[in-house]
């Protein structure tokens, strides 16, 4: 930088002359560090991780990224009776890692209601003192013997030449450890087949909270996830990613291809990931037909009517089960649905005139009606519409959401989801409800189905960006829905914000130990909002967030890279941003702490207007945030100055804004809208005060 010289005579007037006008005051950090006296500026640089050849600077996947793939084929039968499904399954996994692999490691979430070796359950808290139904007790401490979890009954590895060999694998907790006969090169792979079964538990008897069963009034309903051993991710940020499964962070898994069958009773009806290869075998000619009427369209049509549930007319011919075969094509999970109590609706949708047709269906039981029956499918396809415009369009099949036990819970290209009438009565708000979960459920296909962070250590990474854009298509799916519903509005946000016992969104998913919902959710969401409308503007926002989600598509990203897309697309240093709203639990409280006019003569600017108002600011909460003033003149009139976040770069702690003008001033009023998550409004104004009575 030149060094700065005095002014010649006769020349402009200088920034060295200002200075000495105007001197800066020392520099006032918010969170300063007073011992080792090193830079605490909240604007400066992120930490991140170096980028490498696998991550770059730009929050992109490198020129050598490589992941793991994993593929499986499934054979599974449910018995009704007992509950119990059984399965088979033959997994190939392909090692596109520079390293070979000495083991294999599976995550079983079944076991988590296993005691004998489910940590959730062994490290539970004393019971609290007071008398328990059995139903809580048994949920709460259950008895040693209680048959929940996996029992794995063969695993062996198959060498090339089809020999199978059993190795001696390792149970730890929800995981188990498959060690290898040789290492698995890289650029190799190696088939491992396991035999398994559990019994599917009901929602009050388990830890999981992913799968369960329910009887109504036509049967029981199964909704099948976390089923099956699944591989766990390999890749180049945690080598193997081995995270106990508690019931609170969710999933981290691997793409790969699926070949499922499934042998359920005659009289079920069937709906899961991937395409039904085998409909002929399956589904009757008059339900053909249907589907194909339903696909052609875009407005539901009844496969399976209210009347028609359990009928043997909704069912091919003979005796004895059926099975159902379904096939997807890089997907990272497979969840299914059966029962003989479901209604069934469809309807098709593209994006434009002759592209592929994307069958949505909805599937529930008669007791959803009428509420499922006219608002499912059509949810379906608003998150299609508002996700595909703002990330990327819809790259699967089909999407499905199905009613049962489950209040709400996503898997590719199928969604468990709950909302029931209460005696046959829908109110305003139940519908409300089964849109939002609808949307938010539906809407996990892109965040992280495709979209595939690692949700096991960080929830917010497919919560909250899921919330963030479930809060857009709502609106667009309804302009007069209710606010206070919202997930993205920043005023909901704020009694969690005023909460001092709470862990930063940056938090590992198994440590949020309470506001769980708020902290990957909600304040996500509403803050990447904030970022969209009052800090870069939707037309920075936009792009930049579609380049992330587009760029990361079937494959698996880190805090950093999105923090990296973000700032580059948006061409911003959003550093500040990130470090308080994901960091800390700083929270932001902007304050007015005076307001003077002074007549312009004494200034020398008397052309500028009469009177020169000056507003003092203050940061008396943690957090750097733009500024709204709303000022209002005493002849009635208002109007509103948007003032940068980098007010704040030189003093985090006040700011002096200042302007010309004719006009009085009767009252200035700080973040006027209550649009950026101030958490006391009771600082945001000033008022001119009224004159003494003589």
């Amino acid at each position: 930088m030149p060094r700065l010289r005095s002014r010649a005579p006769g020349a402009p007037l200088c920034a060295a002359l200002l200075l000495t006008v105007a001197p800066l005051p020392a520099q006032q950090w918010l969170h300063p560090d007073t011992a080792g006296r090193t830079n605490q500026s909240i604007f400066r640089q992120l930490d991140l991780p170096a980028p490498n050849e696998y991550r770059t600077a730009s929050g992109r996947p490198g020129p050598r990224y490589w992941q793991q793939r994993v593929d499986y084929v499934i054979r599974t039968t449910l018995d009704s009776a007992t509950h119990r499904v059984t399965g088979s399954e033959r997994v190939t996994y392909h090692n596109n890692s520079p390293e070979s692999l000495g083991y294999l490691w599976f995550q079983l979430d079944q076991n988590v209601d296993n005691p004998a070796v489910s940590r959730t359950i062994q490290g539970a808290a004393a019971l609290p003192r007071r008398k328990l139904s059995e139903e809580a007790l048994a949920f709460l401490a259950p008895p040693p013997n209680a048959a929940g979890g996996y029992a794995i009954t063969r695993v062996q590895v198959v060498s090339k030449a089809g020999a199978k060999r059993d190795v001696a694998h390792v149970l730890s907790g929800t995981l188990m450890k498959v060690p290898l006969p040789a290492p698995l090169a890289s650029g190799q792979t190696v088939d491992v087949e396991i035999d398994w079964s559990f019994v599917v538990p009901t929602p009050d008897g388990s830890h999981n909270g992913r799968g369960a069963r329910e009887q109504v009034a036509q049967g029981w309903m199964y909704q099948l996830a976390q089923w099956f051993p699944r591989a766990s991710v390999y890749d180049d940020v945690n080598g193997w990613q081995t995270d106990q499964f508690y019931g609170q962070g969710e999933f981290y898994l691997n793409f790969g291809n699926y070949d499922v069958s499934i042998t359920v009773p005659r009289d079920h009806i069937v709906q899961a990931t991937g395409a039904l290869v085998n409909p002929e075998q399956v589904l009757t000619a008059t339900q053909r037909a249907r589907l194909a009427t339903a696909l052609a369209g875009d407005r539901p049509v009844f496969i399976v009517g209210k009347d028609e549930v359990g009928t043997p007319a909704t069912r091919p011919a003979g005796t004895g089960p059926l099975t159902w075969r379904f096939r997807a094509t890089n997907v990272r999970d497979f969840a299914w649905a059966s029962s003989r109590a479901y209604v069934w609706d469809a309807a098709g949708f593209r994006y434009t005139p002759g592209a592929p047709v994307i069958e949505l269906h909805s599937l529930y039981p008669r007791e959803a009606m009428p509420l499922w029956d006219s608002l499912s499918t059509k949810a379906i396809a608003q998150t299609m519409r508002t996700y595909g415009r703002l990330a990327f369009e819809y790259p699967y099949p089909k999407a499905s959401n199905i009613h049962g036990p489950v209040g709400g819970m996503e898997y590719p290209m199928i969604a468990f989801c709950g909302a029931r009438p209460v005696q046959g009565r829908v109110t305003p708000g139940l519908a409300y409800a089964l849109v939002a979960v609808t949307i938010h459920e539906v809407g996990h296909n892109w965040f992280p189905m495709i979209v595939a962070s690692d949700e096991r250590k960080w929830t917010w990474m497919d919560e909250g960006l899921n919330s963030y854009l479930e809060g857009i298509a709502s609106l667009e799916f309804d302009p007069a829905w209710p606010k206070a519903r919202l997930p993205i509005v920043a005023a909901n946000q704020l009694g969690y914000l005023r909460n001092r016992d709470q862990v930063p969104i940056m938090t590992e998913s198994d440590f949020i130990h309470r506001g769980f919902g708020p902290n990957g959710y909600t304040k996500p969401a509403s803050g990447l909002n904030i970022l969209r409308e009052q800090v870069v503007g939707r037309d920075s926002f936009d792009p930049a967030f579609r380049d992330y989600a587009q760029a990361w598509m079937f494959k698996h990203p880190q805090p950093a890279d999105f923090f990296r897309a973000l700032q580059q697309g948006t061409g911003e240093n959003l550093a500040w941003f990130w470090r308080g709203w994901f960091y800390t639990t700083h929270a932001n409280d902007q304050a007015i702490t005076r307001v003077e006019s002074q007549g312009t003569d004494s200034l020398g600017a008397t052309s500028r207007g009469r009177f020169y108002h000056r507003v003092t600011l203050e940061n008396q909460g943690g957090l750097v945030m733009p500024a709204v003033l709303e000022f209002t003149y005493t002849d009635g009139t208002k109007d509103r100055v948007r003032l940068p976040v980098s007010i704040w770069r030189m003093n985090e702690k006040r700011f002096e804004y200042g302007r010309f003008g004719d006009k009085e001033l009767a009252s200035v009023t700080l973040d006027p809208d209550n649009v950026l998550a101030d958490i006391n409004q009771e600082n945001n104004s000033w008022r001119r005060p009224t004159p003494a009575v003589p």
